[in-house]
């Protein structure tokens, strides 16, 4: 598809709407909304908690840089609130960006994506459209679910007309700010050269236009899931290399080096680690293996599912490791548990590492003291019971008085690791770097065991200052 011209074609006074105001939403809005201060932009949200917070100094989504983006154009061009139908009846532009999780139940469960919202979403653009909208796809959706929103739009009003176009969001979190101010690209799928050049004038405002790709719906679609699917391949392969590392002497730091120079590589997503999280990779790769198998590739879907099964492993490694070293057991040790959020410089905790293997030592009995600099101690205990429940959603009594009486939130990695027989460093925060090891080893009981999931310390370092280090990849 070639975009009609590289002039800008924003019509006067154009307003967008995004229903959704989560991780991507948010972030994504109020950088239209400071890039381009001429177009009016509303997000919205059914959650009135989290509107308040946008609203206020305390941002639900946590991502350096976001607060200064936010505060430039909150009261001047971009709004935050709950009125939903009001947003969608005068806007141009819609976005959906609401959630899509794995489904739980019924059919494809534990595979297929869940389009509850966004289906929702389709029949009350419907309900109060009119005139004619763009509708943008934000969330991360299997490939086809434009064809289903068309027809949700097309089959509900006879006052609106419609064009659909995929958008997926390639944000890191962490870096998102940096991501949506200097995209690597920006991908846009459509039928209408038109829709897709309005679209595209709105990210010129300040990204090159050799960087906005256009392509089919399909082919966007499948992009995102494509591209998420061979990242996270790249983590549970580095970390497949890691056990066998440990096992052998050699350095996963030192491969992952080497095999980074070869060109045809290249050195990212190569760090090994206790293991991938955050709300995309296994997501987006369950569902690929669930459209493989819908459409009988059998062999396609066992390869990704491959990816996930490594990504498990590499967490239930982890944690017997320390259950292992420390003598084999650690019922009623106390372990500062560092991190929670499943990557640095963010709050989102989505099928973080840290859950996984909090809760496995959990199961063992340990005492878990907690810290995490931007994730507050309710998100951190509803993870932790959520981890226990059972398909229907039900936690027992025996595992909620578990984190109850096991589990202590600290803030700091100090108090946490306050008369601790160890340390599991699950989130690579820049803070634990720097950590005075002098004062943790005063503070801990002997031997001090030290398990770093995310390779951020100088293990050489602190072995000289007497503590037992292990780490990701080395023996």
């Amino acid at each position: 598809m070639v975009l009609a011209s590289t002039e800008n074609k924003i019509k006067k006074d154009l307003k967008i709407c995004c229903i959704g105001a989560g991780y991507v939403g948010g972030p994504t809005m109020a950088m239209i909304a400071k890039q381009c201060p001429d177009i009016h932009v509303h997000v919205v949200d059914l959650n009135q908690e989290r509107i308040n917070r946008w609203n206020s100094h305390d941002l639900p989504v946590y991502e350096p840089g976001l607060d200064e983006v936010v505060r430039e154009a909150r009261g001047r061009n971009l709004r935050f609130s709950t009125q939903v139908d009001q947003a969608i009846a005068e806007s141009d532009i819609v976005f959906i960006a609401v959630n899509t999780p794995t489904k739980s139940f019924g059919v494809g469960a534990g595979r297929a994506a869940n389009l509850e919202f966004v289906e929702k979403c389709a029949r009350q653009i419907a309900a109060v459209s009119k005139g004619h909208k763009i509708i943008v796809e934000k969330s991360t959706l299997p490939v086809r679910t434009a064809e289903a929103v068309k027809r949700i739009l097309l089959n509900s009003t006879k006052e609106a007309t419609f064009d659909v176009l995929s958008n997926p969001e390639f944000l890191a979190e962490g870096t998102a700010v940096a991501d949506l101010l200097n995209p690597d690209r920006i991908l846009i799928g459509g039928e209408s050269d038109e829709a897709v050049e309005t679209l595209a004038s709105v990210y010129s405002r300040w990204v090159s236009r050799d960087r906005i790709l256009t392509t089919n719906l399909w082919s966007s679609e499948l992009s995102k899931l494509t591209a998420n699917a061979f990242l996270a391949q790249r983590v549970s392969s580095i970390n497949a290399i890691s056990a066998l590392c440990e096992a052998t002497g050699a350095d996963v730091d030192e491969v992952a080096r080497a095999i980074g120079t070869d060109s045809r590589i290249g050195p990212k997503f190569l760090k090994s680690s206790v293991g991938f999280g955050g709300s995309c990779f296994q997501k987006d790769i369950l569902n690929l293996v669930y459209l493989c198998e819908h459409f009988g590739l059998k062999e396609v879907a066992h390869y990704w599912e491959q990816v996930v099964v490594m990504n498990d492993y590499q967490k239930r490694r982890f944690s017997e490791r320390i259950v292992r070293t420390m003598f084999n057991t650690v019922s009623d040790k106390k372990i500062a548990v560092l991190g929670f959020a499943f990557k640095k410089d963010t709050n989102d905790t989505r099928e973080s590492a840290a859950i996984h293997v909090c809760r496995s030592l959990l199961d063992e009995r340990a005492k878990l003291r907690i810290y995490d600099p931007r994730v507050p101690e309710e998100q951190i205990r509803a993870e932790l019971l959520a981890s226990f429940a059972d398909p229907m959603g039900s936690v027992s009594e025996k595992h909620k008085q578990l984190v109850a009486s096991n589990v202590t939130v600290l803030p700091s990695a100090y108090e946490a690791a306050n008369q601790s027989h160890g340390i599991a460093i699950l989130t690579e925060w820049d803070e634990f770097k720097t950590l005075d090891r002098t004062r943790l080893l005063e503070s801990m009981l002997r031997p001090a065991f030290v398990f770093d999931g995310r390779s951020v310390l100088n293990r050489e370092d602190w072995r000289n200052d007497g503590f037992e280090v292990h780490t990701i990849g080395k023996s």
